[in-house]
């Protein structure tokens, strides 16, 4: 790939990281707004049928994504001008999509600053193991990372895990205020559930809540999944390591339909985030159509996506993700791992 500095890039990116708080606004409004009316639309629907509060829901869910890229934003510091104000913003849209805003906007930097780096994993990003450390792992490791890594628990147990139980609990090197901000958004979801519970009743809050949760967890989950995981990423070992390289080829750009493409926040133009977190959500694209560098970036479909769902370990070898099937042969052939074999994203503990 054809490489300018990181400083010219940067150079490139500046102008688009400037925030339009008309803009942030009228997002948030465009955002928080027919989350709300569909919530309740939701409710009015279960007098007529179920069948019909189902499709709302899953609306819903879309905003409760869209809502995310809100918190993600204020967690960058790209959504409004001012800290607090991001602070709070990103407080209150962590209790929507139900992540503490300090713990995740941590996490989320130690993310950016290690994706793709071999020697790096483990915060913040999703459990990848290379063909040579499979190949050296115990039988119990290896289940554990077959299991890890089906789109059935990924996907249909990954929400619940992540979501109700990983980001109800501080990390061990967790500061005052991250903890502080953590128990108040505990806090606050219970009381919401208890208030929504009191006012409809608690069958009515879960025959909506529910279908929601999940549509707009496994969502969640797969945009993060999709934009790491495809054939020709990008991992490297520390040494070799390359921040420009990271966004721009560990980092896909997700080509959704235009309305998806506003449902998601434009977060399919994640090579452009990786590489400018302080841009906007609402100037990635703007970014992508006026570097021609960012354009190089692997462009995948709705269609084209599908097929990440079988990827499994990464090959050094071949600088591209390999099936099981396709692993099966190579095992015990190539057996050269020296470090420790990557345990998988449940610590606890904050690199």
């Amino acid at each position: 790939m054809a490489q300018l500095p990181l400083a010219q890039l940067k150079k490139n990116m500046a102008p688009y990281e400037k925030i339009n708080t008309k803009s942030s606004v009228l997002q948030l409004i465009n955002t928080l707004g027919p989350l709300i009316l569909l919530w309740y639309a939701a409710y009015l629907s279960l007098s007529v049928s179920y069948w019909l509060t189902l499709p709302i829901a899953v609306i819903a869910s879309g905003f409760v994504v869209r809502t995310f890229i809100i918190f993600h934003d204020c967690g960058h510091q790209s959504f409004f001008k001012s800290r607090k104000l991001n602070d709070i913003v990103g407080t209150i849209t962590g209790i929507i999509t139900l992540c503490p805003y300090r713990q995740w906007k941590n996490s989320h930097a130690v993310h950016h600053a290690t994706s793709s780096n071999l020697d790096k994993r483990g915060t913040g990003d999703m459990w990848v193991l290379t063909v040579e450390e499979y190949a050296q792992a115990s039988i119990w490791t290896r289940l554990a990372y077959r299991i890890y890594r089906n789109p059935w628990v990924m996907f249909g147990l990954g929400p619940i895990y992540t979501f109700l139980l990983t980001y109800r609990f501080n990390v061990k090197t967790a500061k005052r205020k991250e903890k502080i901000n953590t128990y108040v958004t505990n806090i606050s979801i219970v009381a919401l559930y208890a208030l929504l519970c009191w006012a409809i009743g608690w069958q009515s809050f879960l025959l909506i809540q529910v279908p929601i949760f999940f549509v707009s967890g496994m969502l969640g989950i797969w945009l993060f999944y999709v934009q790491h995981q495809f054939e020709d990423s990008y991992f490297e070992h520390d040494e070799e390591w390359s921040y420009i390289n990271a966004a721009v080829e560990g980092s896909s750009y997700y080509k959704l339909p235009k309305v998806l493409q506003w449902i998601t926040g434009n977060i399919g133009f994640h090579h452009v985030h990786h590489l400018s977190p302080k841009v906007p959500n609402y100037n990635l694209e703007k970014a992508h159509e006026a570097t021609p560098l960012l354009q190089k970036a692997t462009t995948i479909t709705m269609s084209s996506s599908l097929q990440s769902l079988k990827f499994r370990l990464w090959d050094e070898s071949t600088k591209t993700f390999l099936t099981f099937k396709q692993v099966k042969p190579l095992l015990g052939k190539r057996v050269t791992v020296t470090k420790p074999i990557p345990a998988p994203v449940v610590s606890t503990e904050r690199k």
